[in-house]
Formats: C-alpha cells, structure tokens, sequence
C-alpha cells in the first residue's frame, strides 16, 4: 500500500479493517514515532523544528508555521497547516483521517485531534474508521481541548479551554463545554 492509495482509501470513511492497512498503518506510526522521538528530545530551533516537521508531514511546512515541542502524532503523514499557524506544547494528532488547519490557527497546550472511532458493536469494536478534521482560518482552540473525527470547525471560532467538540462549529462563534455548545457570537 503506498500513502497516496491509503489517503484515497480514508477519504471514503469505510473501515480501516484489512491486513494491509493495518500492517501500512503500524509502518507509517513507526516512522512518525522515530522523527517525533528526534523532535522531542532535544532543543531544536524553529528553522530545525520546521525541517523535522516537514520530514514528519511528508511535504515543506510553511515558513511562518511554528510548534512549541513536545509534539506527537501516530501517523504524521496527513497533516496539512497554512500560514502563520502556532501548535503550543504536548498536542496530540491522531492524523490517519486527515487533519488540517486554515491559515492563522492557533492550538493551546494539551489538544487532542482524534480522527478515527469505533464502532459500537462490540463484536465490531477493535475495527476503526476514519474522518477529517478541518478547521477554518484563525480558529484558537484553548488548552486541553479535544476535537472528534468529521468536526470542521468555521473561520474565526473560538474553542474554549477543555471543550470537547463532537459536532461542527459555525464561524465566528466561541463554543465551550462537554460536549462543546456554542455560548457566544463573535
């Protein structure tokens, strides 16, 4: 299985449940563990974080693109940013759906993406199956958030700080709480 053939395969949302794709997604999380190892274990300077985050991504990350390490991903290679974009410290990408943030967003400390969920049978259970998350132009989303598969999140919004967000967010609100609701418009 190439990348390419497996981005493809998760843009259809079916179940991850072959031997190939679990042996591509074991290979894949391999290799993102040896580069997010290299990336979090040492002082890196922006130019250098950039070039090890663009090896993890499998493509050039923008210039103005900026991550407070420690940073992890299970997958990496379906990660996209835009400009001006800032990752605080400890966030989680579990990227195999697709994650990608618009120009200007801004992640706090401690946020989970989670682009894959099981089934609820529980004879399904152990299978997975994946949805993107998107997030507009100059979203923040505050510390210790988590953002659940399939959410798309509307320019200017605002995450607050702990929210869990199972639905999409229109632009221009601020939403909060567990699960997150919209509480203001901007």
């Amino acid at each position: 299985m190439t990348l390419e053939t497996f981005q493809e395969f998760v843009k259809t949302g079916k179940p991850l449940d072959t031997e190939e794709i679990h042996r591509f997604m074991d290979e894949m999380s391999q290799e993102a563990r040896r580069i997010t190892f290299r990336l979090n274990t040492a002082f890196h300077d922006p130019e250098e974080t950039r070039a090890l985050l663009s090896e993890l991504f499998g493509k050039p990350v923008p210039s103005t693109f900026r991550v407070f390490p420690p940073f992890y991903t299970d997958f990496g290679k379906n990660i996209s940013v835009g400009e001006g974009v800032f990752i605080n410290a400890c966030c989680h990408f579990q990227d195999h759906g697709g994650v990608t943030l618009g120009d200007g967003c801004q992640i706090g400390h401690n946020v989970v993406f989670a682009t894959l969920n099981h089934f609820m049978e529980p004879e399904k259970r152990k299978m997975t199956y994946p949805a993107p998350i998107v997030l507009g132009k100059n979203v923040w989303v505050g510390s210790n958030a988590t953002i659940l598969q399939g959410v798309h999140i509307g320019d200017n919004a605002v995450v607050g700080a702990g929210a869990v967000v199972t639905k999409d967010i229109p632009a221009n609100t601020v939403v909060a709480g567990v699960p997150a609701k919209i509480i203001r418009r901007l």
